[in-house]
């Protein structure tokens, strides 16, 4: 895996990324009014941050609720090795299973963390015995439900991880760009 490359974003960029988090809706005319752009030098923006890799999509966000998927379960797995062709094999497995909504490789005493979301605990069984319970290499499955949520967000708080780039920096390559 590529480590992470970190763009630098100026004051315009967090806000243009700032109001897209909120709304992915908005016409560029309606972001360009709320980032105190023109049209096209925001457009020029957003395509740049798309460009880059900053913005990777635009999704519609899902009510799990509404749509019967009730329950959130998150399991800890254990491997019974750590190698490589164990990991490829799991993260190519849990990227097929659509009930997987988040996975992260752990540190610790589990290999793995992932969310799952179900619409009862007999589909959260049944998730077990046919996927996960029957790929090699599975030690062991701990589960934890989720009583209710208190907190989900889908927004990067990109204000207080922005840029490692200097003010002074950052201002240069803004008057270098043309100040927009």
């Amino acid at each position: 895996m590529a480590e992470p490359t970190n763009i630098p974003l100026d004051r315009i960029d967090i806000r243009i990324l700032a109001e897209l988090q909120h709304d992915g809706r908005l016409t560029i005319t309606e972001l360009a009014d709320r980032v105190g752009l023109s049209a096209s030098p925001c457009l020029r923006r957003v395509r740049l941050l798309e460009e880059r890799g900053v913005i990777s999509g635009y999704v519609a966000v899902v009510d799990q609720n509404r749509v019967g998927l009730e329950v959130n379960v998150f399991a800890s797995i254990r491997l019974e090795r750590q190698r490589e062709e164990e990991l490829e094999r799991f993260n190519t497995a849990v990227m097929q299973w659509p009930e997987v909504m988040d996975c992260y490789l752990m540190t610790g005493t589990r290999d793995y963390l992932i969310r799952i979301v179900v619409g009862s605990l007999g589909e959260y069984e049944r998730f077990i015995k046919d996927k996960l319970s029957r790929l090699d290499g599975v030690a062991s499955i701990e589960s934890s439900f989720a009583l209710s949520r208190i907190k989900h967000t889908t927004v990067v708080p990109i204000r207080e991880a922005a840029s490692t780039t200097p003010p002074a920096a950052a201002q240069a390559g803004a008057t270098k760009r043309g100040q927009r």
